[in-house]
């Protein structure tokens, strides 16, 4: 059986451990260590209560290189002040006091209840229980992509093989994202490991142009996180991407790993029973394809009616007319999947709304919206409002 799990790449290992900031022996720690320097990039959250991890790791990213990620769920080390910052760079330290490397080649990221101090005796034995158990194994990689969730209910992986040159290539992820889910970007970590040879420089671009179409069009409530991060790791173990051929290759199988990835965290949306893929069409710029389509996407009514398998268009030509987006509303057509439900300003004729609550009533509902204005398009994915969320929300933190 393959490895299909964030150490598939060659040159990886990951390491776990239940060090106690969650209840029980839930795993809440994880490792991701490369038997070499890599090459690496980094985004990550614009909200300006960013959490203190991400303060380190824009710092230890910088000079474009890193050996180890460390993580932990349970506490985001979120307004916490000096001694937050404090407590990543101690997390840091004691995974390169652990590997004998330079504490600013680990890149730190915490998930979980904002305003809360990392227990520090913790997290310091779960560090030296998870570099004691670190594996290439596939079970290794599952369990890290375990340990790094909150209120998700399953793993999230991806994992895209290439061929470049004479090499095969293999891009791997792992992520995690519930809720708090918003560009930019979600509240979501994402880790990416590559056997790949990239300069670090090639390699933010690569990322960035990933990242955009991909978990920069994920919204499952409209709450942008303080702690999101999406790391791209490449070791250089098989072959060298120098050409634009073999970039244009390896960007298709990043792309590729990013998008499941999205894809899985509305599917694992808070409460979510549907995913929802709005597409917008025939606007006259990107930036108009993006309001309209994030407008449907973040709308209350639009995603209760969905979770009530109602196909009630009225709530999308609604989301759509109020924003500022160029187009007439004589020219907007909106399809459920391919059925034509509204069209010329008016409801298509016999709608067979019966039909219609079938495709709303499925696990994927796309709907597809032509403006009539232009050539831009753009997508945004989300999911249902279920009951279920305000339940897991008004819980959460106590």
């Amino acid at each position: 059986m393959k490895n299909e799990t964030i150490t598939a790449p060659k040159g990886f290992q990951t390491g776990t451990a239940a060090c106690g900031i969650k209840q029980g022996t839930t795993r809440d720690l994880g490792l991701l260590v490369a038997q070499t320097t890599c090459a690496a990039s980094a985004v990550f959250t614009r909200n300006r209560f960013c959490g203190s991890p991400i303060v380190v790791g824009r710092e230890h990213i910088r000079n474009g290189k890193l050996r180890a990620i460390v993580v932990n769920s349970g506490c985001a080390n979120v307004a916490t002040g000096k001694r937050g910052i404090a407590d990543a760079r101690k997390m840091c330290q004691f995974v390169a006091d652990g590997l004998c490397i330079d504490a600013k080649n680990v890149l730190p990221s915490s998930t979980g209840i904002i305003g809360q101090y990392l227990p520090m005796n913790k997290v310091q034995h779960g560090i030296e229980t998870a570099l004691e158990t670190l594996s290439s194994s596939a079970t290794a990689g599952r369990r890290f992509a375990q340990a790094i969730l909150t209120t998700d209910t399953k793993i999230k992986q991806a994992v895209e093989r290439v061929r470049i040159g004479r090499s095969h290539v293999t891009v791997a992820g792992c992520c995690k994202g519930s809720g708090m889910i918003a560009p930019n970007m979600a509240t979501m970590l994402a880790y990416v490991t590559t056997d790949a040879d990239i300069q670090p420089r090639t390699l933010k671009q690569l990322l960035t142009a990933a990242v955009e179409p991909t978990f920069n069009r994920v919204t499952v409530d409209e709450c942008q996180s303080t702690s999101d991060t999406v790391a791209l790791l490449a070791n250089g173990a098989t072959a060298t991407v120098s050409s634009q051929r073999e970039l244009k290759t390896f960007a298709a199988a990043l792309r590729a790993v990013c998008e499941s990835l999205a894809y899985q965290i509305a599917d694992d949306g808070e409460g979510a029973t549907r995913v929802l893929e709005v597409t917008v069409s025939g606007a006259k710029t990107p930036a108009d394809a993006h309001r309209a389509a994030r407008a449907v996407a973040t709308s209350p009514l639009v995603k209760t009616a969905i979770h009530g398998s109602d196909p009630n268009w009225g709530r999308i030509v609604q989301a759509i007319g109020a924003t500022s987006v160029a187009f007439q509303p004589d020219r907007v057509t909106v399809r459920l999947n391919k059925t034509v439900i509204f069209a010329k300003g008016a409801p298509a004729r016999n709608l067979d709304t019966k039909r219609l609550a079938k495709i709303v009533g499925q696990r994927h509902v796309p709907i597809n919206i032509n403006l009539g204005a232009g050539k831009a398009s753009d997508r945004v994915l989300t999911c249902d409002l279920s009951r279920e969320y305000v339940t897991i929300n008004a819980d959460y933190h106590t």
